[in-house]
């Protein structure tokens, strides 16, 4: 039996950045500490930063006297207003590549054109890309949305950073056929793309594969459903105790990838439960690239 852990597992820059400022903003804070929503997608990381009394909240009514710090996925310019008006202390911990996008919209939305944002219209980035959109931005989540879309001289289309990069590839084709002048931007970040490239190439080699991060996770999902299509038995874990020895019965070969947002401890805790399943039986740990 063979354990590979996917090349780029764990969390990435702005991920680590983030929690760096939030440790940094606890450390030198005496006040109470909040981050707007949750700092990241993960459970276990949440629940560490919550014993550090970094509490996340979703409301500001009657917020005052605090130090609030901007989660990673960034926020809209409204929240950072309002944060203002209530003389609120802001810690800005949007992760570098998620302003970049957002300064992008922002120039975009100058120009007359639409701007088409492809991503999940809940999730966080998203909502806060809408707002610097100035009313200019649509989202599309699926192919099918585009159908719907009238045709257009002009647009720009760009991605949440964590988008899946084949699902956008396939909404700009299918906007090609819409649009006369349509400006491509990919937003999708570098990490991202090779985390994909990395998860895709492990589940093409092994018998069975457990992607591991928070269920809330943008782009632990889009790494599940990218294994999922290439490999049927690939398993979305949150913590390792949800491998159960039946699960590996018959496979030789087990892959674990990890999102961006979970800890390098889940990923051992993956490892180890596995290891624990074939105590009898010779295992090796190793993190490699596959070859197909």
């Amino acid at each position: 039996m063979e354990i590979i852990v996917a090349k780029n597992s764990g969390l990435c820059y702005g991920v680590r950045r983030a929690l760096d400022i939030a440790s940094e903003t606890r450390q030198k804070k005496a006040g109470k500490v909040f981050t707007l929503g949750d700092l990241i997608h993960n459970p276990q990381v949440i629940a560490d930063l919550e014993r550090q009394k970094i509490h996340s909240i979703n409301d500001l009514d009657g917020l005052n006297k605090a130090t609030v710090i901007i989660r990673s996925h960034g926020a809209s310019p409204d929240i950072y207003r309002l944060l203002t008006q209530k003389n609120i202390e802001i810690v800005d911990a949007t992760c570098p590549i998620v302003k970049k996008i957002q300064k992008l919209v922002e120039v975009l939305a100058k120009d007359k054109e639409e701007i088409i944002i492809v991503g999940d219209k809940e999730h966080p980035e998203i909502k806060g890309l809408i707002g610097f959109s100035q009313g200019k931005g649509i989202i599309v989540e699926n192919e099918d949305q585009v159908k719907s879309l009238p045709n257009r001289k002009r647009r720009a289309i760009l991605a949440q950073s964590t988008q899946d990069l084949y699902l956008f590839e396939k909404i700009v084709s299918a906007l090609i056929e819409k649009t006369k002048e349509l400006n491509v931007y990919n937003t999708i970040c570098r990490s991202t793309q090779t985390r994909q490239k990395s998860t895709s190439e492990l589940a093409s080699c092994v018998d069975i594969l457990f992607i591991a991060g928070g269920k809330n996770s943008s782009n632990t999902n889009k790494l599940y459903q990218i294994s999922k299509r290439i490999l049927p038995n690939t398993h979305f874990i949150e913590s390792a105790a949800q491998i159960k020895p039946e699960m590996l019965k018959g496979a030789k070969k087990i892959g674990i990838s990890g999102g961006a947002s979970t800890p390098p401890r889940a990923i051992q805790e993956a490892v180890a439960k596995i290891k624990a399943s074939f105590k009898h039986q010779f295992h090796r740990e190793k993190t490699v690239q596959c070859q197909r």
